[in-house]
């Protein structure tokens, strides 16, 4: 792993063209031998863009290869490029909501997008506000110090063990802290519920919605997405939801996953595909992902 993390480093001093289409090679490769993750990616696509045929899912398949190894090499220019070289190849549009984010407790929504990394960098070089969100210790610890501190070498960013539950959250909220979430992994069915995600019954947290009601917070999605060109990244801040959650907590929840799809099908190839989003089944229907 030093070599790997060594390696990130050397590869962050290329042009970003350069490095982009190094990237991009990689996943083509890794599209051909990662086979289980192939599987995974085509049996998403299958289930979410039915009307699509199987050549142009392979595509988009492909394409998400390519976008997911691209974003672990330019990894290394988000951990180790100057502060002055993230501002020109990071656009925030249509600009840090600076008004909303001190109007009280804030919910930062980003959805797994392969650009995920960059919506908390964004914010910090931008503005003066610090950051919090819930953070899973990495098994190898050479990789886990290497994004501990790339996430957090222009200010610090208070970390959140998921299984502390909700309180620390509130609290670091209503401290100041803008709370970055990520609400669309299959953690299973006992904090979340059953939400169709492109009509597929998928367990979905509700912990977005709740959190937003227990302390009145903003819910703001932010979305990064590849600039043309090799010439960065555009993270856009949407405005803040209104009435939301409202009294229907369900409903909220549709309401979050019809946003995600929404933002899916403008960049289809850029959203994680290859995680098992449809892992956790209603009672009685089958594994998806059963070959």
């Amino acid at each position: 792993m030093r070599a790997l993390i060594a390696l990130m480093w050397l590869l962050h001093w290329l042009p970003l063209p350069i490095l982009g289409r190094l990237g991009e090679a990689l996943g083509s490769l890794l599209f051909i031998i990662m086979k289980p993750r192939r599987h995974i990616t085509l049996t998403n696509l299958r289930l979410c863009f039915p009307e699509k045929s199987e050549a142009e899912r392979t595509v988009i398949a492909r394409q998400h290869f390519q976008a997911y190894a691209r974003s672990a090499l330019e990894r290394g220019i988000l951990w180790w490029a100057s502060e002055a070289r993230l501002k020109r190849l990071i656009k925030v549009e249509p600009g840090v909501p600076f008004e909303t984010l001190s109007s009280g407790p804030t919910i930062l929504l980003c959805p797994h997008f392969v650009c995920l990394e960059i919506p908390g960098i964004a914010l910090v070089l931008n503005s003066q506000f610090s950051v919090c969100t819930i953070y899973s210790r990495q098994q190898n610890k050479i990789v886990d110090d290497a994004l501990l501190k790339g996430r957090s070498r222009f200010r610090p960013v208070t970390l959140l063990a998921r299984e502390k539950g909700v309180k620390p959250i509130i609290r670091a909220m209503r401290e100041g802290l803008p709370f970055i979430m990520l609400p669309d992994m299959d953690f299973g069915i006992r904090d979340g519920e059953f939400v169709p995600f492109f009509g597929v019954p998928a367990a979905t947290l509700s912990a977005p919605a709740r959190i937003a009601a227990a302390t009145n917070a903003n819910v703001i999605p932010v979305i990064t997405t590849y600039l043309p060109g090799y010439k960065g990244w555009k993270t856009t801040f949407y405005p803040a939801w209104e009435n939301y959650p409202g009294d229907d907590i369900l409903a909220a929840t549709r309401r979050m996953n019809a946003f995600i799809e929404d933002r899916v099908r403008e960049t289809p190839a850029e959203y994680f595909w290859a995680h098992k989003r449809f892992k956790t089944r209603p009672p009685g229907l089958p594994d998806v992902y059963d070959k």
